[in-house]
């Protein structure tokens, strides 16, 4: 699994005129590849009186998803362009759509490829990217008289509660970065006189 990866902020449009042409930039996070097909279905059915809906979306950390469609613009100026800018910014899981309403003024492959390409990028400025990384899902099971202090330490100390269940004892669901799971069981173990168990789970990905 990749470290981490980038994937824009929200939702959202920016648009871009270029010489009479209206180009507006849809982007979205899109967790799979159905996801992306389905916003671009969606941006198509809005704009369906557009000249072109070009996209390009980019699914997996490690980017082992990649497509893009022209949408009848020449071959390789509009979705390669974008596919290309999604990849250059480092982002991933997910989907641009840029549709053009055309001005009257051709702009060549050449123009094709820097407004196309151009109009992903100055989204992604407008919109903002945030950084996902990788961590390992762990559990701390701790008795209840000592349940509280735990989790406040926690807190304090920047580590993310994810989930707490109460029981016979208290289950707390915490995510660490892999280096530093030695050091957390060595705190853990001494904040708790030895009381505490750790265990260690799967990974996942979470805000940076």
């Amino acid at each position: 699994m990749q470290d981490e990866y980038r994937t824009v902020a929200r939702a959202g449009v920016h648009e871009t005129e270029i010489n009479r042409s209206r180009f507006l930039c849809a982007l979205a996070p899109a967790a799979t590849e159905r996801e992306a097909q389905d916003f671009i279905a969606a941006v198509r059915k809005e704009h369906a009186d557009a000249t072109h809906n070009c996209w390009a979306y980019v699914i997996g950390a490690d980017a082992s998803v990649q497509k893009a469609s022209d949408d009848g613009e020449p071959g390789g100026t509009a979705g390669v362009p974008m596919l290309q800018m999604l990849l250059r910014r480092d982002m991933r899981y997910v989907v641009a759509v840029v549709t053009r309403y055309f001005g009257g003024v051709k702009l060549g492959a050449g123009g094709l490829i820097r407004a196309y390409g151009g109009s992903v990028g100055e989204a992604l400025d407008a919109l903002g990217t945030r950084t996902r990384r990788r961590f390992r899902l762990a559990t701390v099971t701790v008795d209840h008289q000592r349940a509280g202090k735990v989790q406040n330490d926690l807190r304090s100390t920047g580590r993310e509660v994810r989930d707490v269940r109460y029981g016979e004892e208290v289950t707390i669901e915490i995510g660490l970065p892999d280096a530093d799971v030695d050091a957390f069981r060595a705190w853990l173990a001494d904040a708790t006189s030895g009381a505490a168990r750790l265990e260690l789970g799967g990974e996942a990905y979470g805000d940076a």
